[in-house]
């Protein structure tokens, strides 16, 4: 019998800029057709971190050409990400279940998640955005553009931005209606649009990123999902990473998570919040599942042949 299944792609699976998402999209595809061919239902909801930063550096060089110009919302550019980024992907998923026979339809849900305009989040930003930069020009973006900064896990430096808890996701409805009809959903985008619910039911757009794994593990819940599988750069969770004492985890526990957590094993921004959203999903219902694994290694990580599962 098939599982529900929330995907939650990370950038490796869409590049880091148009060229390389239009065939990062192709191979993305490919692995999430697997799923679909062997009787999975199958939501996916994405990074946008580079994406996001292209479209603001965009902005930027726009307004120093027309002074009048309005600096874009980063929520608006998070609304933009899911757009692009949506488009490429459904099409690709379209092309190759099609080429499979298979007849699914493939939808990208425009979505909204609401935080709380309070959240500690704000005033301690950690999510990075945008491209790789040395730290001298992180430093020299921090000094002109008052950016926050921060070193993104041996990876190199980015900003950093507000990336407060997600408590709902605005458009439940729709995406579980297109889910129960057979439908692949992509949705919940970059994390989904960040935005704050007033009193007068109006939803003001957040300058923030939530991140895509914890969204991702929200829409898990609520969509009553058997599995969450979150994609890395990674096959398997690594403690002591790349340390000589490195050790590679096939399993992990709530309470295994939380001493690694405890300990400072985790990179924030980068693996803590799949390791948090992993063990939220798991304890959020008996027999729920979380994997974390890389792309091409998801439908093996579903047989239990490799990736961490995270179950209690």
């Amino acid at each position: 019998m098939g599982k529900r299944i929330v995907i939650a792609l990370g950038g490796n699976a869409l590049g880091k800029n148009l060229p390389e998402q239009m065939l990062a999209v192709k191979e993305t595809s490919k692995a999430i057709a697997d799923l679909v061919e062997a009787g999975h239902t199958v939501a996916v909801a994405h990074g946008n971190g580079p994406q996001v930063g292209m479209i603001q550096n965009a902005f930027a060089a726009y307004c120093r050409q027309e002074p009048s110009a309005d600096v874009m919302p980063l929520s608006m550019c998070v609304a933009m990400s899911q757009g692009y980024i949506g488009y490429d992907l459904q099409n690709a998923l379209k092309e190759e279940l099609l080429n499979r026979g298979l007849q699914q339809g493939v939808a990208t849900v425009l979505t909204q998640v609401v935080v709380d305009g309070n959240d500690p989040a704000f005033q301690h930003p950690t999510k990075p955005i945008g491209a790789f930069m040395t730290k001298e020009e992180a430093e020299q973006m921090a000094r002109e553009k008052g950016w926050h900064i921060a070193e993104d896990a041996g990876r190199g430096w980015r900003q950093v931005v507000a990336s407060p808890k997600p408590l709902a996701v605005v458009e439940l409805t729709t995406i579980r209606a297109l889910a129960e009809a057979d439908n692949v959903v992509i949705a919940c985008g970059g994390g989904g649009i960040p935005v704050i619910a007033t009193d007068n039911h109006h939803l003001k757009g957040a300058a923030a990123v939530i991140d895509k794994d914890l969204a991702s593990e929200l829409l898990a819940e609520h969509l009553d999902a058997d599995m969450l599988i979150i994609l890395t750069a990674v096959e398997k969770v690594a403690v002591n990473f790349n340390k000589p004492n490195q050790k590679w985890l096939d399993t992990l526990t709530p309470e295994e998570a939380r001493t690694y957590i405890g300990e400072g094993q985790f990179a924030p921004g980068s693996m803590l919040p799949k390791v948090e959203a992993a063990v939220k999903f798991a304890e959020s219902k008996p027999g729920r599942t979380a994997l974390i694994t890389l792309l091409e290694k998801a439908r093996d990580g579903i047989d239990g042949k490799t990736g961490t599962r995270v179950t209690c």
